[in-house]
């Protein structure tokens, strides 16, 4: 009995043994699981001060995507004027052909252009102030030898394209050959025969550089003429009237002609900017004063351009309006504006772009986009100085141009890069040689584009400047000048053209300009603002149009929320 007792008390042991034993081992799990949860939350009783982290998802875009017409309606509020712009040329266009089969009377006429007149008179109000303000305050915020360097690439860009330009136009002039005898006969013409040395044209340009009057070249600019006098105490034999008649000399002098000097206020300001820059604080009172004043300009600019595409519209569809014979003019001039509109698209599809592409590896379709605006305007007002505005705007905030390089390289580049203009001169006077049936050697076609190119740069950049300018090239060549008369009916559509190549020329300049001069503009700012450090102030914005916004790591990577806890 007594080793049954024992079994038995030894069996409900072992029973009792195992209960506890699965007990101990679910208070473990169980202390456990707290314990993993805890760790969650907070410190599992280890450390307090610890803080916990716990992982926020990441928002979900929604998988919709907007509808195409959704997208263009977008575009073409956020791009509200450029469409506006767009559309007044081509209603202007329309507007103009209905208004030849209504037959207006030259008064009506007059009423229909007159909107556009008030455009360009508003445009080049702002001419002179913004360039003498865009000029001062941008040399102001360069050194001399950023400025150097920038100014001789400009210059290297401004030669090279002026060249490849007259270079394309002989090319198709000479391959499509659109002069003809017959067309001299069948054209009228007033005949306008005007006799222009090539050294009096080169002294002029170098004259207006350095103008003797401020404000005189405000307004005037100088140029050489010729006057018939009788030369004293020389008379011919008498005539059959049995009347002695005076010998004639043809005497120089200097005369002033109406239009601003542009190239003289260049020079001017491009010193004057220079050496206010160089002064520091005692001159930053002046270049504060330009620097506003190009802000009021441009604001007051930004105000007109809501204006322009009523003004456009009335500016092209009076112009149409206008024109006589324009059916018959077609006809016998449409080979000659063929080969002007080709070498100036030929310019302006693939010389322009692969310079531009080949020193920046960007996409010049983008640049073009943003120089839109720029170039339908020029379309529009046959004016690469009243475009000046505009493709200021165009440049600093659509294609993001420092102010320093646009305010440099367009100022100066409406006035000297005549890329259009070149091409132009260069079409024309051979186009006259053809007409003429007069062969035209390679030293000859040589002496073409160098003074296309010279007297594009010395062309004003005013509407139809160039057919002043070919006096110079058709004198140089020997070719009768008075053949100019014949190229009026049609200078109306291709000043336009070439106006805006022009532009654009001046655009793709600058961008390049820019990307070779970004690291010098950079290093300049550095250097400034470590000085303005080292003396107690604040360091200066950019002068860039729009500042550029760096956001750092943490604002836009979706990171761990932190919670504090304490145990």
């Amino acid at each position: 009995m007594s080793s049954l007792g024992a079994q038995v008390h030894d069996s409900l042991a072992a029973v009792g043994r195992a209960i506890t034993g699965l007990n101990n081992k679910g208070n473990r799990d169980d202390q456990q699981t707290d314990g993993q949860d805890a760790s969650e939350i907070g410190s599992g009783g280890e450390d307090d001060d610890k803080q916990a982290v716990i992982p926020v998802p990441e928002p979900k875009t929604p998988s919709v995507q907007p509808s195409i017409v959704y997208q263009v309606l977008t575009w073409m509020r956020q791009n509200l004027l450029l469409v506006l712009t767009i559309a007044s040329v081509l209603v202007g266009v329309a507007i103009g052909f209905l208004g030849r089969l209504a037959r207006l009377s030259d008064g009506s006429i007059m009423l229909v252009s007159f909107p556009g007149e008030i455009l360009m008179r508003l445009l080049k109000m702002f001419i002179l102030p913004l360039i003498i303000s865009s000029l001062v305050s941008g040399m102001a915020q360069l050194d001399a030898r950023c400025s150097g360097r920038m100014g001789m690439r400009a210059l290297i860009y401004y030669i090279t394209t002026t060249v490849l330009a007259a270079i394309v136009g002989i090319l198709m002039v000479l391959m499509i050959h659109p002069g003809d005898p017959r067309i001299k006969t069948q054209v009228e013409g007033a005949s306008t025969r005007q006799d222009v040395s090539t050294l009096d044209a080169i002294l002029d340009i170098v004259r207006n550089l350095f103008p003797d009057n401020l404000m005189q070249a405000c307004f005037q600019q100088v140029q050489t003429t010729y006057k018939k006098v009788p030369q004293a105490l020389v008379f011919h034999s008498p005539n059959n009237s049995g009347v002695t008649t005076p010998d004639f000399i043809m005497k120089r002098s200097l005369v002033y002609k109406d239009g601003t000097n542009v190239m003289g206020m260049i020079v001017f300001c491009l010193a004057f900017g220079l050496l206010a820059g160089q002064m520091g604080p005692k001159g930053r009172l002046m270049v504060d004063f330009f620097v506003v004043l190009n802000d009021i300009i441009m604001k007051l600019v930004g105000v007109v351009m809501w204006y322009s595409p009523f003004g456009i519209l009335c500016l092209i569809a009076g112009k149409i309006m206008s024109i006589e014979n324009l059916a018959t003019t077609a006809q016998q001039l449409g080979l000659y504006m063929i080969t002007v509109i080709l070498g100036l698209m030929i310019h302006a599809i693939i010389t322009l772009p692969g310079i531009y592409f080949f020193f920046t590896r960007k996409n010049p379709a983008v640049f073009f986009q943003g120089m839109l605006q720029a170039w339908v305007t020029a379309l529009g007002t046959a004016s690469s100085a009243a475009t000046l505005p505009v493709t200021f705007q165009c440049l600093e905030e659509n294609n993001m141009i420092d102010k320093r390089v646009t305010r440099f390289v367009v100022a100066v580049g409406a006035t000297v890069n005549m890329d259009g203009t070149a091409l132009y001169e260069a079409v024309a006077a051979i186009f006259i040689a053809q007409m003429n049936g007069i062969p035209l050697g390679i030293g000859e076609v040589i002496t073409v584009s160098l003074t296309a190119t010279l007297a594009s740069i010395g062309a004003a950049s005013i509407p139809s400047a160039a057919l002043i300018t070919m006096l110079l090239v058709l004198s140089a060549l020997g070719l009768p000048t008075e053949d100019i008369s014949l190229l009026f009916a049609v200078d109306w559509l291709l000043d336009r053209i070439r106006t805006s190549i022009n532009v654009l020329g001046d655009g793709f300049g600058a961008g390049i300009v820019y990307h070779l001069s970004k690291d010098e503009l950079d290093k300049m700012d550095a250097e400034r603002n470590a000085d303005l450090t080292e003396c107690g102030l604040a360091p200066a914005p950019s002068p860039r149009h729009k500042a550029e916004v760096i956001i750092p790591e943490e604002d836009y990577v979706s990171t761990p929320a932190v919670v504090e806890t304490k145990m």
